[in-house]
């Protein structure tokens, strides 16, 4: 005799609950609404005879039992997805059109898509790399990796990371600026900003005590590969997130100051909800959290 299962709807509902950290986000994941989200969750916990979630005003915190189902639940789920995807594959190309900031996809992804063509080899990436993925998704392309300080709250967004602001410039003009941030000695400079990113400058000068500083040109990229190269050739000093510095691995640069000041903006994969209903969607994004890039 087979044993009744729960609902594996609601096992599905209550995974990306703890997956997201967020009711509102699960549900646009689904495509459900609040309400039908709630009805799904509440199934499950009749099913067990237990609650499994701590209900705090408009958050969800999961009760011990909750945990204790989670880490007995999520891996069966993931290799039972896994094994479905295997055996749905009909060796037909499949095909995701992605958006893709230059230097998130030379420094981050690309050096991983490997890993991703060897679980799926039928799918198969187009890029597009403009600066304007979520303007164009669901016409265009289908998802982006986008650099913001907050995406829309229409669409599906999961945060990759938190970045910190540098100051980077060639080794030479470094050691000519010395250890010790000098007023008089920036306001001579050159400063190299990416064009969709300007409120890291200004982060950055309030960070230092630098708020009236004026420097004797700021020049606009809106390719962050040039702004490198440009510091690397001592022609200013660019404003860049950590992350690019130390991926780019160029003897050339140096960070300047011992500073580390909080990004406003970070990385973010973004897709309309119902996108996630797409399986080369859904492919990438489920690889994309496993692989934390």
């Amino acid at each position: 005799m087979i044993r009744r299962l729960p609902p594996l709807r609601s096992l599905e509902a209550f995974i990306r609950v703890v997956r997201s950290g967020s009711a509102k986000t699960a549900a646009a994941e689904l495509a459900l609404s609040p309400s039908a989200l709630s009805r799904r969750l509440g199934a499950l916990e009749e099913f067990v005879g237990k609650p499994v979630f701590e209900r705090r005003h408009q958050s969800l915190k999961l009760t011990d039992d909750g945990q204790a189902l989670y880490d007995a639940v999520a891996p069966l789920m993931d290799e039972m997805t896994e094994r479905i995807d295997r055996l749905v594959d009909t060796g037909k190309v499949m095909r995701l059109r992605l958006g893709v900031l230059p230097l998130f996809g030379s420094q981050r992804l690309f050096p991983r898509l490997g890993e991703l063509r060897k679980l799926h080899p039928q799918l198969h990436i187009d890029i597009d790399s403009s600066h304007q993925g979520a303007a164009k998704l669901g016409d265009t392309i289908d998802a982006a990796i986008v650099l913001s300080e907050g995406p829309d709250p229409a669409l599906h967004a999961v945060q990759l990371d938190h970045n910190r602001v540098y100051a980077i410039t060639s080794k030479e003009l470094a050691a000519e600026l010395g250890p010790v941030p000098d007023k008089e000695k920036l306001a001579k400079q050159t400063f190299l900003v990416h064009s969709d990113l300007p409120a890291s400058f200004e982060a950055w000068k309030r960070a230092l005590g630098l708020e009236g500083l004026e420097p004797a040109a700021i020049d606009h990229f809106d390719a962050g590969q040039l702004i490198l190269e440009a510091a690397a050739q001592g022609l200013g000093i660019a404003i860049m997130h950590d992350d690019h510095y130390v991926r780019a691995h160029d003897s050339r640069l140096s960070k300047l100051y011992d500073t580390e000041i909080a990004s406003p903006y970070s990385y973010w994969f973004v897709c309309r909800p119902r996108a996630l209903q797409s399986r080369p969607v859904r492919l990438f994004h489920d690889w994309l959290m496993k692989a934390g890039l």
